[in-house]
């Protein structure tokens, strides 16, 4: 038998009270509020690259005491990231949510200077070997896909490169070079080491950090920005 009856019961009608509905008011966004929080981080990257380049200089008490001790070869932990990954036949990256995000955009760098680059995950990365590097950042450098990652690539003899906040993580105890970032873990909500929310400043490191590394390497290339130029993606 034919269906009569509507679909979706009709909507009864709003009686009119004659009077326009109030507009909601919305206060708008503060600019000022804005540049200010943009202070905030650009200062806090600021301090960070400062601490990077003089580790050994940190307050006895401070919070990234331990991390700066650990991590005073930081320039030549730096520069073995950026000399490994141009020695290897391939370059894998692997990170979370916006670690993984940040290190993507290194991946696109380095293939732009002519590196093969995979991203973990992508339908087409192909098995890591002995001769290939695995780029990876971990705030905690306990998250599990990883320190799994982490663990293969070192069980076939690739080369592990890690960013990480910290020294004693299971991934800074597998990488070849760990380059200790003295940022907030994602669950460090103290304040202490950043104003920021969760793991923002590591996250905006784990970026920085990666475009100095090309920078660096395009710079030591002699390859000219125009030369560059034609890696770029062509079919979006």
């Amino acid at each position: 038998m034919a269906r009569t009856e509507p679909l979706h019961p009709p909507v009864p009608p709003v009686a009119s009270t004659g009077a326009a509905p109030a507009a909601t008011e919305v206060a708008p966004a503060s600019p000022l509020g804005v540049l200010s929080s943009l202070q905030t981080i650009l200062a806090e990257n600021t301090a960070l690259a400062a601490r990077l380049a003089a580790p050994d200089g940190a307050d006895a008490g401070s919070a990234v005491n331990a991390d700066a001790a650990a991590n005073s070869g930081i320039a030549a932990n730096l520069d073995a990231v950026a000399n490994r990954l141009r020695a290897a036949d391939r370059v894998f990256v692997l990170g979370a949510g916006r670690s993984g995000l940040a290190l993507k955009m290194t991946a696109m760098r380095l293939m732009h200077l002519g590196l093969h680059v995979h991203v973990v995950g992508d339908v087409t990365t192909p098995a890591i070997t002995a001769t290939d590097v695995l780029l990876v950042a971990s705030g905690s450098g306990s998250t599990a896909g990883i320190v799994r990652a982490a663990e293969t690539a070192h069980g076939v003899g690739a080369t592990v490169l890690a960013l990480t906040t910290a020294a004693s993580s299971p991934l800074a105890g597998l990488a070849d070079v760990t380059v200790l970032v003295p940022a907030a873990e994602k669950q460090d909500h103290g304040g202490t080491r950043s104003e920021q929310y969760s793991g923002g400043l590591f996250e905006q490191a784990v970026l920085l950090l990666g475009d100095a590394v090309f920078h660096t390497l395009w710079q030591a290339s002699g390859i000219t920005a125009a030369e560059l130029w034609p890696r770029h993606a062509n079919l979006e």
